[in-house]
């Protein structure tokens, strides 16, 4: 698919710089708004109509929000093929929303560090659904667009505003390829802060 039309997207950042505006410009073409917890509260509170995650899952946040998008309702439209009419169909059969944008970025693990946190704490700003969400969507780039920074936000709305909110496959694969380029620098300083000497270890 050359151009994607952009209907539904989900939002679930921890840098929250430029949301709004994004968030705004997305919603006055059209775009359906899905979230989760301190994202969809920002969104909220800028007035913005927005779909919380469990509302779509139909499965509430569970483990202090260690597992809130880790779901079928939710990796199902991330994955689904757009150009094969089967996957359309499994979507619709399952009642499953397709999903055409996906903006994550990741709990600041770098951050966790500086300040100093024991291992336990440490440990819990080790974010697993943000990255699997954002290896989900840049696989499959041909069907969803992919943002992982804020610095992405203006490009994205340039083109959308060219394109009357649609994307074009080299952003997608650009924006696919940031990606993973992000979540392996992500990973790969996890490993080394996990292959340091630590007195204690997390119970």
């Amino acid at each position: 698919m050359q151009l994607l039309p952009i209907r539904q997207a989900l939002l679930s950042v921890t840098d929250k710089t430029g949301l709004p505006e994004f968030a705004t410009f997305l919603h006055q073409g059209g775009v359906q708004l899905i979230s989760t917890g301190g994202t969809r509260k920002a969104l909220l509170e800028a007035g913005l109509p927005v779909r919380a995650v469990s509302d779509i899952t139909g499965f509430p946040e569970i483990l202090d929000g260690r597992v809130k998008t880790l779901h079928p309702h939710i990796h199902g439209p991330l994955l689904a093929d757009k150009s094969k009419p089967e996957h359309l169909q499994t979507l619709n059969q399952r009642n499953l929303l397709p999903l055409d944008l996906v903006c994550v970025n990741l709990y600041d693990f770098a951050r966790a560090l500086e300040s100093g946190l024991d291992l336990k704490d440490c440990v819990e700003q080790i974010d697993i659904g943000g990255p699997t969400m954002l290896r989900a969507a840049a696989k499959n780039f041909h069907s969803v667009l992919v943002i992982p920074t804020p610095e992405d936000y203006p490009r994205v709305m340039a083109e959308l505003a060219s394109q009357h909110y649609r994307v074009t496959l080299t952003l997608r694969r650009e924006t696919a390829a940031k990606t993973f380029r992000l979540t392996a620098a992500y990973d790969e300083m996890i490993a080394a802060y996990l292959s340091r000497q630590h007195t204690e270890v997390p119970t």
